[in-house]
Order: C-alpha cells, then structure tokens, then sequence
C-alpha cells in the first residue's frame, strides 16, 4: 500500500480508537467502578491520539526517505549493472525507470530505463508493505498502550492538553528551523560561491555576465552592482513614486472623506490588488503596459525605448503594492485619536490643513513603517520582473532602457544547463543571500521605526 492511502488508514484507526475509548470510560462510568476525572470524550481524544500520532510521525519520515531506499535497492540489483557512474543520464534512466514502475509513463527513451522498470516496481512493493506492517504496528502499540489507561483516576484531559501543546509547539518551531535551514543552505553555497569569486569583485564589481566567464578570473564578470541599482531602481524608485502617492491619498480619502458605506465597499475592493497573483501581474505588464510605454516613447520621440523598460515593470510593481501602502496609512491614520481632529478644526484649521499638520504627523511612524515594508515586498518580487524586464544588466538611469533585478537573474541562472558546482549556478545563491539580508534589515528598520517613534495617546 502507498503512502497516500496509508495516512488515510492510520487516520481511520485513530477514529476507531475514539469510539472504543468512549464506550469503554461510558461503560465503566455506568457500571459505578468509580468517580472519573474526564470526560468519555477526553478519554477517546487521548486513546485516539496515541493512535494516530506515533504512525503519522513514522510515515511522514518515511515518505522522505523511502525513495531513495528505492533507488539504492534498484541500483543494487544485478540488472542494474549498466547505468552510468554519474551524471545526468544516470538520473533520467533511474526518473524513466521509476515512472514506468508507477505507470506514469507509456515509453522511455532508454532501453535501460524499461529493464530497471520491474526491479523499481519490485522494490517499491517491498518497501510499501514494509511500511504497512511498521506502521499498523505503531498504530496498535499507541492503541494498547493508551487503551489499557481508559481508568476512572486517570487524568486524560491532562494528558490530551500536553499532547495538544506539544503538537501545537512543534508546529511553532516548523516555521523558526525552516529559515534557519533556508540561511544555512544560502549561507553553505554562498561559501563555496565565495571561495571561486572574491566577495569585493561581487558586490562593488559593475560588469554582470555570467553566460561568457573566465575560468582565470571569474569574478570579472559577476560584478553584482548593476544588478543591485536595477532592483533598486525598478522597486524602490519607481514603484514608491506609484505606491506612495496613490496608497498614502487613498487612506487619508477613505479615513476622512469617505462615507461610511463608500469605505464598506471601496477599502475591500482596493484590498482585492493584493490578492491577484503574481503572475497575473506579470502578463499584464508585459503584454499590455510594456508595449503601451514603448509606443507612447516612440511617439514623443525616444526611438530608442525598450519593450522591457524598467518604467513597465516599475509601474506594474507599484500598482502590486498599493494595498500595503494603504493598508499601514489607513490603519495608523484611523488610531490618531478623534480629539487631536476635533481639537484642530475648533483652531480654525480647514480640513485639509488639519490633514497635513496634524493626523499625518501623528501617524508617520506607521506610515514609514508601512512603506518600508513594501519596499522590502517590491525588491523580492520575480514574476513581474521575469516577465517584464529585460536580462541585461545596466546601469542607467532612464526608465524607457532596459535592466534587470537580483530577482530575474536567480530564476536565469538556476534554469540553465550549468553544473551545479559552477561559478555561474552557485552566483545564484549569494545573490539570494544579499537579498535576504537586505529585506531583513529593511523589516527591522520598519519595526524599530514604528516602535520608536509611536507616540501613546489618551
């Protein structure tokens, strides 16, 4: 049996365990064997648990390591014995081979591939029933360890609040190891990127052309300062002269212009921008703003204007983060207390000087914070980038050139046909890492700014 269904089953057993339980802390509650100190329901909860727990653990582990248990059996096997040592075709055989096994495939383009294909389809059965008995076993160990404690004295709402909060814990950590595994897998092949190329000819060298390098001197050409203006240019510059503006008077027209059931209608419409993918974006700004752009260059005059410019992409970027802009202004402009307003306009102030001298400079802070967490938000952006800018790396200040981001070149240099110990494949992770660190301190900025500058009001 495949994992897929396995999980259901244990699931199942877990369910099965909840109804005996119950029945059973019911049954003894009825016949007066003595005072319980749970619920039927707990005791099922915990017996239920144990049941499902333990097998869960085993196969999740199991669906990870299972494959290449598979592989290293098949390669074991005598028919086996003509696979390449290494490389690329050995890994299309073997991925040919295991997709014949699992009838995913009708055809292989090598001879091999059809040979391997049973001993795949052999070794996955074992190791599937393997995995069937080990956690049927688990399953019935967690049922008879919990189910033999379904006493009246027993504290099985305690016992079920610790597991529910050790669970509840281990999900926490999920998300605090998975980046401290993304940093240490930037900051390993970062390393070795950095024992090819020198870390001063990466980040101050102003020539980026990883397709032509010189074995002698490779840090020539992965100079990454053209790269960095690019993102900069693209998504702190032209995107926050689009955000800004339009997300900043947008709040101040929902907060104090707006009637109450305009802003029911119109604040969740401009929130919708946030949620269109990515991708959508992408398209939009190069099959319909990018060519608009070159056109309207071309009629002024400027021959020369790229369909990849920076301005499509830009705009497009700006439009994307909007909402966040708005979203920030909105919310610290709606907590300025209505006192500071009312006190203002009672001065004489008109409404729009009440405006400029007094709830923008008391919401500043969440402003600021606002914008420069969607700064941080433009320069990660890859769809639009990808899909809009060029791959050329410029340093320009004209917004109808080309150029390209940190973001663009990642996806160009781990989507070609490099070796993954090249200078080339590896530039991909450094890059990475400089933009992690830099949304990283931007983020930090932004909470420091918003914590050290609000200001409590009665």
């Amino acid at each position: 049996m495949s994992i897929g269904p396995l999980f259901f089953l244990v699931v199942a057993l877990g369910l099965i365990g909840w109804f005996v339980a119950r029945a059973r802390a019911i049954a003894l509650r009825g016949g007066g064997t003595g005072r319980f100190s749970a619920l039927p329901a707990h005791h099922g909860w915990f017996v239920a648990l144990w049941t499902a727990i333990p097998p869960l653990l085993f196969l999740t582990v199991w669906f990870f390591v299972s494959p290449a248990m598979v592989t290293n059996a098949v390669i074991a096997t005598p028919v086996a014995a003509g696979l390449p040592p290494v490389g690329f075709e050995r890994s299309a055989i073997l991925s040919e081979a295991r997709n014949l096994a699992r009838g995913e495939a009708f055809g292989a383009f090598h001879d091999l591939s059809e040979t391997l294909a049973p001993a795949y389809a052999a070794a996955q059965r074992r190791y599937d029933w393997m995995a069937t008995s080990l956690a049927a076993l688990l399953a019935f160990a967690g049922f008879a360890f919990s189910y033999v404690r379904v006493r009246p004295h027993f504290a099985a709402r305690t016992q079920v609040e610790r597991i529910v909060m050790v669970m509840l814990l281990a999900a926490s950590l999920i998300a605090i190891l998975t980046t401290f595994g993304i940093v240490a897998s930037l900051l390993f092949e970062s390393a070795r990127f950095f024992s090819i190329v020198p870390l001063t000819d990466f980040l101050f060298g102003t020539h980026w052309s990883p397709q032509v390098i010189d074995p002698r001197d490779p840090g020539a050409s992965l100079g990454a300062v053209p790269l960095f203006w690019g993102t900069f240019f693209i998504g702190a510059v032209i995107a926050m002269l689009v955000a800004i503006p339009f997300g900043l008077m947008s709040a101040i027209y929902l907060t104090q212009y707006a009637r109450s059931s305009t802003r029911r209608w119109m604040k969740p419409l401009l929130e919708v921008l946030a949620g269109v993918p990515t991708v959508v974006y992408g398209y939009f700004a190069a099959l319909t703003v990018a060519p608009a752009i070159r056109d309207l260059a071309v009629s002024v005059g400027i021959r020369w204007a790229s369909s990849e410019s920076a301005l499509a992409a830009g705009l497009v970027m700006g439009v994307m983060i909007i909402p966040f802009v708005s979203s920030m202004a909105d919310d610290s402009l709606a907590a300025v207390p209505s006192s500071m307003r009312d006190g203002s306009l009672a001065m004489g102030a008109t409404p729009s000087e009440t405006i400029r001298k007094v709830l923008v400079p008391a919401a500043l802070p969440g402003i600021v914070g606002g914008v420069l967490l969607a700064v941080s938000r433009a320069i990660g952006e890859t769809m639009i980038v990808v899909m809009a800018a060029s791959g050329v790396a410029t340093l320009t200040l004209n917004p109808f050139a080309s150029t390209t981001t940190v973001t663009k070149q990642i996806v160009d240099l781990l989507t070609g046909e490099a070796e993954f110990d090249s200078a080339k494949t590896l530039a991909a992770f450094a890059l990475g890492l400089t933009l992690f660190v830099v949304t990283l301190l931007l983020n930090i900025v932004a909470l420091v700014v918003v914590k050290r500058y609000r200001e409590a009001y009665d």
